[in-house]
C-alpha cells in the first residue's frame, strides 16, 4: 500500500509514528521536496520560459520551488510582471493562497499562522520562548507540536546557534511564499498594474530581498559545499549572534560552516543587481565580526570569509586580503 499526502504533519503523526496497527510497518519513506533553483531553471526552460538567473532568483524568492506555483509563469513575462499578475491582482493565483494553504494542511490552522506571521516579522528568527511570548501562547507541549508540524511541513527550520544545543534552536521562516505574503500581501490595500514594481524600488524590498536570498543560500547547502570543495568533508552548519556588552556593538553571522578539517567558512550573503562593493565601513564591520567571533568562541580553527552574492564582489583594496572565497549566484543552479 502506498500512502501519499501533502499534509506532512498528519502523515508523520498518523502513519509514520502511528502507535496502533501501523506501528513499525512503514518500509519506505519518500519526502518530496520543492525544486531546487537548478531544477526550477530546467522546469521553466522545458515550458519555454527563458529568464536569466537573476530574475529566476527573484521568482524563487516569491514562490520557492513549488511546481504548482511555477506553472503560473508565462512565456515572455519578466519576473516583475509575473509577480505582479499572480500576487497583486484580485484573481491572481497567489492572492488568496496563504489562508487556503494552511486551512488545507492543518485542522486548526489559527495558531500555525500566528507563528508564521511572527517569524515573518523577524528575519533573524525567534527562539521557542520568544515565539511563546510574541504569539501569547501558554508554555507547554502544544507549542512543541505546532513547531514540529510546521517544521515537518517545510514552513520553518530550526537552526542551532554555534556552540549551543537543540534546546537553544532559533526558528526561521524558510517557506518563500509565506515570507513574501507576510511582508507584502497581507494587509495590502492597493492592487493592480505597477504594484510590485513600486514595492521593488523601496527600502522594505531591499531588506526583505536580503533575508530572502540568505534563506535560498541556506537551502542550497549541498551546492555550496560542492562549490567550496568540501562535499566529502563532515560539517556542522549553524548561526551565531553576539548581543554585546553595554555600550558595545553586537554582531551576527547567519551561516557558519564548521568543518572537520580544522577550518570554518564564515558566510556573508548579499543580494544586489550589480557586483557588491565592500567599502571601508563594511570592511571594518567584517573584521570586527571575525574578531568577536574568535574571541567569544575561543575557536582555534582557520577562518575563511566567504562572500556569496548575485554577481560577485567588486575588486578593491578592501576586498583584498579579507575575502577568501568569492561566490556568485551561478553555483546555486548546480544540478
Amino acid at each position: 500500500m502506498v500512502i501519499c499526502g501533502s499534509a506532512a504533519a498528519w502523515m508523520i503523526q498518523k502513519v509514520i509514528n502511528n502507535k496502533g496497527g501501523l506501528h513499525n510497518r512503514v518500509t519506505k519513506k519518500m519526502l518530496l521536496l520543492p525544486f531546487t533553483l537548478g531544477e526550477t531553471e530546467l522546469f521553466l526552460k522545458e515550458r519555454k520560459v527563458n529568464l536569466d538567473r537573476y530574475q529566476l532568483i527573484q521568482l524563487y524568492m516569491v514562490m520557492g520551488g513549488v511546481p504548482q506555483y511555477l506553472k503560473e509563469v508565462e512565456v515572455g513575462e519578466s519576473a516583475n510582471q509575473v509577480i505582479n499578475r499572480i500576487a497583486f491582482t484580485k484573481n491572481g493565483f497567489l492572492h488568496n493562497e496563504f489562508n487556503n494553504l494552511f486551512k488545507s494542511l492543518f485542522n486548526d490552522s489559527i495558531n500555525h499562522t500566528k507563528i508564521i506571521k511572527e517569524l515573518g516579522k523577524k528575519g533573524a528568527g525567534l527562539s521557542r520562548n520568544e515565539i511563546i511570548k510574541d504569539c501569547s501562547f501558554s508554555s507547554g507541549g502544544g507549542v512543541t507540536q505546532l513547531l514540529e508540524e510546521l517544521t515537518a511541513s517545510g514552513f520553518i527550520t530550526p537552526f542551532i546557534p554555534f556552540g549551543k544545543n537543540t534546546k537553544d534552536s532559533i526558528y526561521q521562516l524558510t517557506d518563500e511564499f509565506s515570507y513574501f505574503y507576510v511582508k507584502f500581501i497581507e494587509n495590502q490595500k492597493f492592487y493592480g498594474d505597477g504594484t510590485w514594481e513600486k514595492f521593488s524600488m523601496g527600502a522594505s524590498w531591499k531588506i526583505w530581498s536580503g533575508f530572502a536570498f540568505e534563506r535560498i543560500c541556506k537551502k542550497h547547502l549541498v551546492q555550496l559545499k560542492k562549490e567550496i570543495g568540501i562535499e566529502n568533508v563532515h560539517t556542522e552548519v549553524s548561526t551565531w549572534n553576539y548581543k554585546g556588552l553595554k555600550g558595545d556593538d553586537g554582531a551576527q553571522i547567519d551561516l557558519i560552516i564548521d568543518r572537520s578539517d580544522h577550518c570554518i567558512n564564515i558566510c556573508e550573503m548579499k543580494f544586489s543587481s550589480a557586483p557588491f562593493i565592500i567599502n571601508k565601513a563594511y570592511s571594518n564591520e567584517l573584521k570586527n565580526k571575525l574578531d568577536l567571533f574568535r574571541n567569544e568562541t575561543n575557536s582555534r580553527k582557520t577562518f575563511f570569509l566567504t562572500m556569496i552574492s548575485t554577481f560577485g564582489v567588486a575588486n578593491n583594496e578592501y576586498k583584498t586580503g579579507l575575502v577568501q572565497r568569492d561566490l556568485t549566484m551561478d553555483f546555486l543552479f548546480a544540478k
